[in-house]
């Protein structure tokens, strides 16, 4: 009988201490979200307005780096152009810089080069797209382009980033805007755009990619010109909502290297 009730104490014990352990199992921490740093940037052509003609590849750098983000979209890029230097890629040399894989996308010839928008990534590259931005001929205004590359930001987990620059005149970012939604109205894959939108936020322009797309920020603080900015113009965007949750905005205060003042954002991929 001793022995009997002994036995069944030690029953109790095994299946409490099973329990116990079960009860742990559940309540482990999960594994932390994984996030982003996006930034988008227009560098002037890496001209620091205040430097004269001076091309200042480095200082553009500098800025990124200190950032440390995953993607990068850049506006006022050359390539092999007279101002920038012949035989100077400037997308190639930031990317080089920075130790990022890089994609351009040329929207005019310019001084026998190459002028356009860029993006930078720290994931390999899988695959690019590039197109052109509508422009009426009648009101005329500077070709624009997009460029998007597809990157594995985990494993299994791909997404879309993209870099553009609008125009100047109204009509021509409307119809603008309207390609670039119609472009990824039915992709599969998130995508994040950044880029300069020539448009505050109450503008049509933004009011519509922000029927499309969710902003990091809807009150944004301005990002042009680098001393006493007033207004922005320089947003990131995304889709579907669902897909990330933004975590901060900030404007750079880094008033040597452009016109523009950088954005960086840090986003939860959920």
């Amino acid at each position: 009988m001793k022995q009997l009730f002994t036995v069944f104490l030690l029953l109790i014990s095994v299946h409490s201490f099973a329990n116990l352990g079960e009860g742990v199992s559940e309540n482990r921490p999960t594994k932390k979200a994984k996030t982003l740093t996006v930034m988008t940037y227009n560098i002037h052509h890496c001209n620091p307005p205040s430097a004269g003609t001076k091309i200042d590849v480095e200082a553009i750098a500098r800025v990124i780096r200190k950032e440390k983000p995953d993607l990068v979209a850049l506006q006022e890029v050359d390539v092999n152009t007279e101002r920038s230097g012949k035989g100077l890629n400037q997308a190639r040399e930031l990317a080089r810089l920075t130790g990022m894989h890089f994609f351009f996308s040329k929207a005019i010839d310019h001084q026998g080069g190459d002028y356009g928008v860029a993006v930078l990534s720290r994931f390999p590259i899988l695959d690019s797209t590039r197109f052109s931005l509508p422009v009426d001929p009648e009101i005329k205004g500077e070709p624009r382009t997009f460029a998007g590359v597809t990157v594995e930001i985990s494993k299994g987990k791909k997404i879309i980033f993209g870099c553009t620059h609008l125009d100047l005149k109204e009509p021509n970012r409307v119809s603008q805007s309207e390609l670039i939604v119609k472009h990824f109205e039915n992709s599969d894959l998130p995508v994040i755009l950044g880029g300069d939108f020539n448009a505050l936020s109450d503008s049509r322009v933004i009011q519509y990619l922000d029927q499309h797309f969710v902003r990091s920020c809807q009150t944004c603080a301005p990002t042009i010109p680098v001393e006493k900015p007033n207004r922005a113009i320089d947003f990131i965007l995304y889709k579907p909502g669902e897909t990330f949750k933004t975590l901060s905005t900030n404007v750079i205060d880094e008033q040597y290297a452009s016109d523009h003042l950088p954005v960086v954002v840090k986003l939860q991929v959920k």
